[in-house]
């Protein structure tokens, strides 16, 4: 099945299942690790995607790391949890809104039951929770005076 995997173009990675063609393609340098790393984390057990995710989220290649971080995602919607490794790639990327990791930490969020998760992540977590809260406090209170204030000019 190696003669499949084209590694110039991208065509049919995401049916990668052999762990070692990755580190092989890791070696010679090849482009789309990050895409590779997706198929890994459909066609593998985690124990066996998670080093190469990691290594992929810290390719050269911007693009390249996104698609690793989506690999990670996708390794915690089908597995329910993620290796230590893989928590602390995420951790080093950084859990902002403005991290190519942000939403591989938001899938992680959604699909590793909260008593799994690293205590970082559960702060964050809960973090993110009580500033969403403030957020839409801050939105209602400003629409409320705003249409209060619309109502008594319109009276004049």
């Amino acid at each position: 099945m190696t003669a499949d995997w084209n590694w110039e173009t991208g065509e049919r990675l995401l049916a990668l299942d052999d762990p070692a063609e990755w580190d092989a393609a890791f070696e010679r340098g090849e482009r789309r690790l990050g895409t590779a790393a997706i198929g890994l984390a459909f066609n593998c057990p985690l124990e066996d995607a998670s080093p190469r995710i990691v290594r992929a989220i810290q390719l050269p290649d911007v693009a390249q790391r996104g698609f690793a971080c989506t690999a990670a995602g996708t390794a915690a919607r089908l597995n329910g949890e993620l290796t230590p490794e893989l928590y602390a790639a995420l951790r080093a990327k950084g859990p902002g809104s403005r991290s190519i990791a942000v939403n591989a930490i938001d899938d992680t969020l959604t699909f590793v039951p909260f008593r799994r998760l690293p205590m970082w992540l559960k702060c964050w977590s809960v973090w993110s929770a009580v500033r969403n809260k403030l957020d839409a406090w801050r939105l209602t209170v400003a629409y409320t005076v705003g249409d209060a204030w619309r109502a008594v000019r319109g009276h004049r």
